[in-house]
This record gives C-alpha cells, structure tokens and sequence, in this order.
C-alpha cells in the first residue's frame, strides 16, 4: 500500500507546487488569461456587428453566439498554466535526464502540475464570464441531462487540452526549436476547435474532418451541447470521441515518449 501512496503524494505536491507558483507569479498568469479575453472581447464586437444585419447567421443568433464566445473563453483558459516552454527548454537543453531519474511517471507528473493551477483558471473563468454577462447580457444555460453533459465534455476538454500541448512539447526531442511548433499548434488548434469561428462556417468536408478531430473537443463539442444545437443521443456521441481521443493520445504519447528516450539515450549518453 506504501508503494502506491508515495506516488499519489508526489504528484499531489507537484499540483501543490503549481497553484504556489501561479500564486506568487501571478502576473504570468493574468498576461496569459488577458491574451485569451482580449481575443473575447474582440469577437464579441466583431460578431455583434455582423449579427446586427441579420438576426441569424448560419442558425447563430446574438445571444447564441454570445454564449458560444463565452464557452471558447473557458476552453481556451483552462490549463493556461501547463508550463509548456519549460518542458520544452529542458527537453532542449539535455535537462529532461534530470527527470528520469525522478521515482515518478513523466507523462503523470506533468499532468498534475496542470490540474494544480485548475482551480485557480475556473475561479479567473467565473469573474470574468460574470462581469461580460453583465455587460453584453446573459446567457441561457441549459438544464437536466444536457447540463450534465456539457459539464462531462468540460470535463474531458481538460486532459483532452494537457495531452495536445504535451505531445506537441514531446517533438523538441526532434527539433531545435519549440517556436515554430507552437504557433503551428495553435494556428491548427483554433481553427479547427472552433475557437476562432464556430466550425459550421467552414466549408462542408472541411468541418466534418474538424468535428471528428481532437480538437473539436477543445470548443466546438461543449459549445454545441450548452448551446442545445444538438440532442442528447447526438451530445454522447460527441462526448465519446472526446474521451476516445483521451485514451488514443493518452496512450499514444507514452509511445511517443519511450521513442523519444531512447532517441535521448543514445544522442545523449
């Protein structure tokens, strides 16, 4: 039994860590969040504008868009903190060998210090949803079984959002530079997540690819639910690729990570 708390208690003071860290640099984190709700706050003027000139678009209107733009926004603040360049700079430099020689899983070990600064994201997340609801307007929630659907789909979107930034972290064991792979992720992520626009906008074959992709997960999938443009029976089918997709990167990137140890051992001794 003490074999397998000793663990548990690592990772718990890795989350513990964290939310410190997050806590005592909290400009870092108000810079990141700020980026995000600037992006809010530019689409929601955009969107009003064009939803002026016609009470629908696409089956969106003002108030459905508005709660839709509210959903990006949680999506794309939680795991904000997953420090991302740090495991890439010491993957770079040779630091990551420190790391094995930890008595602990790399993958699980990451994975906690993102869910450490969790709470601290959805505390930031209700402020600000609660400060534009009251500027722009509220906001229909729904109710009964597709309430709790979309809180599953939120659910998932966080070990869904960890496992796309890690795997993408993982590729600096073959690069010299984690820039270009991170604006090539982000550039992929918001637009086929919907986070940008709302994947109904993209040409038919296009959106298909992207509703069934990883990174409709991200966005389109909770938004759809909350905002009732799909049933229940259709919801669930949503929500089981996004807990597919969980599994198949959770699992893929431990594939991932054991080619690239072994790609360090023998270029690094």
């Amino acid at each position: 039994m003490s074999e397998l708390v000793r663990p548990l208690r690592a990772y718990r003071a890795l989350a513990r860590a964290t939310a410190r860290a997050v806590l005592t640099y909290r400009f870092n984190l108000l810079l990141g969040m700020g980026a995000v709700l600037m992006q809010l706050v530019a689409l929601l003027a955009v969107w009003r504008v064009v939803l002026a000139e016609s009470p629908s678009v696409n089956g969106f209107t003002w108030p459905q868009m508005r709660a839709y733009l509210l959903v990006a926004f949680a999506a794309g603040t939680v795991i904000s903190v997953l420090g991302d360049f740090r495991m890439a700079f010491r993957i770079l430099d040779g630091d990551v060998a420190l790391d094995l020689a930890k008595p602990i899983d790399y993958q699980r070990a990451r994975f906690a210090e993102a869910l450490g600064g969790l709470w601290i994201e959805v505390l930031l997340i209700a402020v600000v949803a609660g400060v534009t609801m009251s500027i722009v307007g509220g906001v229909d929630v729904p109710a009964g079984s597709a309430l709790a659907l979309f809180a599953l789909s939120m659910l998932l979107l966080v070990p869904l959002k960890f496992l796309i930034v890690y795997v993408s972290t993982l590729a600096c064991f073959w690069t010299q530079n984690y820039m270009g792979v991170q604006w090539a992720r982000i550039a992929v992520v918001n637009l086929f997540s919907g986070a940008m626009i709302p994947l109904v906008y993209l040409p038919g074959w296009l959106a298909t690819a992207a509703q069934w992709s990883p990174f409709a997960g991200l966005t389109s999938t909770p938004a759809l639910i909350f905002l009732g443009r799909v049933d229940v029976p259709q919801g669930l089918v949503l929500v089981a690729v996004q807990l597919g997709w969980v599994l198949a990167l959770w699992f893929g990137a431990r594939l991932i990570w054991r080619v690239a140890v072994r790609r360090l051992t023998i270029n690094g001794g």
